[in-house]
C-alpha cells in the first residue's frame, strides 16, 4: 500500500487534462513517428502523465488519484454529437455493413476466447483464466472484468481475478490507444485504402481536420445553438433512460440512449421546424465534439494506475501479446477485406482494434485521429457505436456464459 494518496479535485483533474491534450499535441508535433502512426493526442500526453504517476508510486510510495466526475458527462456529449450528426438516410445506406461489422464482432469474439482459454489450459491454468485474458477483460473492460470477477474466483479457480482482470484490462486500454492508428496506417498507404475526394471534402461527423483547425469560421452564437441542442438531447436521453429502466426493465448505458436521442431530434425536429437553425455537422458542433472527446480520453489515459499492471502473471501477459496480435491479423485480413477494402473499411479497422483490445471511446479516438490525417468517414462513425457500445455488450454476455459453461 502506498505511504500517501493524493486525491486532485475534480476542477483541477478537468484542467490538467486540458494540460495533458495540449501535451499531446506537442509531443505529436516534436516525434513524427506519433504523429505519423495517427496515435491520438490524448493517448500521447496522457501516457506521460500516467507514467509520471508510477514513478511517483515507485520512489515515494505516493498514489496519485484523479476525480473523474466530468468524464463521464463529456462522454455523453460527445455520443450525442454524434446522434445528432446522423441522417436516416446514412443509417440506411449503413444497414448491410451495420451487420457485417455485427457479425465480424461476434465472430471476433469467440476468436478472442479461444486465444486466451487455448493458451491458458495449455499453460495447466484454468478455463476461465483464458477468458479473463479475453473477452470478459478486453471486449468487456474494466466493468465487465469486475463484475465476473468474483465468479470466475469462487466457481472457476482463477485466484484474484478481480485485480487480474482490471490490470488485464488496464493493459488492453494502453494497446488499444496505440494500435488503431498504426493498422489503418498500413491499410491506408499498403494496401490501397486511401480516401477519394469527395470523401475528403466532406464534412466530418466529428472532428475538423488539421489542416482546417485554424481557419475553420466558428462563432459564439454557433456554440450556444450547439450547446442548447445538445443540452436538451442529453435531457431527453436522461428521460428516456429512465422509462427503459423503470418501466421496461431495460437496461442501457446512458451514452447509448443519448446516441439514439440526438439521431431521433436531428431527424424530426428540423422537419417538424422548418425554419430553426439546427446545428447538425457544423463547425461548432464539431470543436465540442472534439473537445469533448480530447478531455475525456485524457482524463481516462493520464489517470490509468499502472502500477496495477504490476500485479499480472507472465502467462496472462502471454495471453495479452497473442491477443494484440490475433485483433491486428483479424482487422488486417478478415475486417477489412469482408468491409469493402476501401477507406472506410481502413477507418473501422481502427476503431475495431480500439474496442476489441480496449472500449468504445478509444475506438472512436482512433478513428477520430486517422480521419484528421486523411478525411471524412461518415458511415464508420455511425456503424462502430452502435455494434461496440450496444450490441457487443448483449453478445458478450451470452458467449462468457456458453465458454463458462463448457
Amino acid at each position: 500500500m502506498p505511504d500517501d494518496v493524493l486525491t486532485i479535485s475534480e476542477f483541477s483533474s478537468f484542467n490538467i487534462a486540458i494540460i495533458v491534450y495540449f501535451l499531446g499535441v506537442r509531443l505529436n508535433r516534436a516525434i513524427p513517428f506519433l504523429n505519423h502512426y495517427n496515435i491520438p493526442e490524448p493517448v500521447s500526453g496522457g501516457l506521460v502523465v500516467s507514467g509520471s504517476a508510477l514513478l511517483a508510486y515507485l520512489l515515494f510510495g505516493a498514489e496519485i488519484s484523479f476525480s473523474l466526475g466530468a468524464r463521464d458527462f463529456l462522454l455523453l456529449y460527445f455520443f450525442t454529437a454524434i446522434g445528432l450528426n446522423a441522417r436516416f438516410a446514412d443509417l440506411l445506406s449503413g444497414g448491410k455493413p451495420l451487420l457485417l461489422l455485427l457479425a465480424l464482432t461476434v465472430g471476433y469474439m469467440f476468436v478472442q476466447n479461444g486465444i486466451g482459454t487455448v493458451i491458458a489450459v495449455a499453460m495447466g491454468l484454468p478455463s476461465g483464466f483464458g477468458l479473463l485474458g479475453g473477452t470478459i477483460s478486453l471486449i468487456g473492460g474494466h466493468g465487465t472484468a469486475i463484475a465476473w470477477g468474483p465468479q470466475l474466483a469462487d466457481s472457476h479457480g482463477v485466484t484474484g481475478a478481480v485485480e487480474l482482470g482490471a490490470a488485464t484490462a488496464t493493459l488492453g486500454l494502453i494497446a488499444a490507444s496505440l494500435l488503431g492508428g498504426p493498422i489503418a496506417e498500413f491499410l491506408i498507404n499498403r494496401r490501397g485504402a486511401r480516401p477519394v475526394a469527395a470523401l475528403q471534402d466532406e464534412t466530418p461527423v466529428v472532428g475538423l481536420e488539421r489542416e482546417d483547425e485554424a481557419t475553420a469560421t466558428v462563432t459564439h452564437t454557433g456554440m450556444m445553438a450547439s450547446l442548447l441542442v445538445l443540452n436538451l438531447a442529453i435531457a431527453v436521453g436522461v428521460t428516456l433512460e429512465e422509462i427503459l429502466r423503470l418501466g421496461l426493465g431495460i437496461e442501457l448505458p446512458m451514452f447509448v440512449v443519448c446516441l439514439f436521442s440526438g439521431i431521433l431530434l436531428s431527424n424530426t425536429v428540423p422537419l417538424l421546424f422548418k425554419g430553426i437553425y439546427w446545428p447538425a455537422r457544423s463547425r461548432s458542433l464539431a470543436v465540442i465534439s472534439d473537445l469533448a472527446l480530447g478531455v475525456f480520453l485524457a482524463m481516462s489515459l493520464m489517470s490509468l494506475q499502472l502500477w496495477t499492471i504490476a500485479g499480472l502473471a507472465g502467462p496472462m501477459l502471454l495471453i495479452l501479446a497473442a491477443q494484440i496480435a490475433g485483433a491486428a491479423l483479424f482487422v488486417i485480413y478478415v475486417l477489412f477485406p469482408v468491409m469493402g477494402r476501401d477507406y472506410e473499411a481502413a477507418v473501422l479497422g481502427a476503431g475495431f482494434a480500439g474496442f476489441a483490445l480496449g472500449a468504445t471511446p478509444t475506438a472512436i479516438a482512433n478513428m477520430t485521429a486517422v480521419t484528421k490525417q486523411y478525411g471524412a468517414a461518415v458511415q464508420a462513425f455511425l456503424i462502430l457505436p452502435l455494434v461496440s457500445a450496444f450490441f457487443a455488450d448483449l453478445a458478450n454476455a451470452a458467449i462468457i456464459w456458453l465458454f463458462l459453461s463448457l
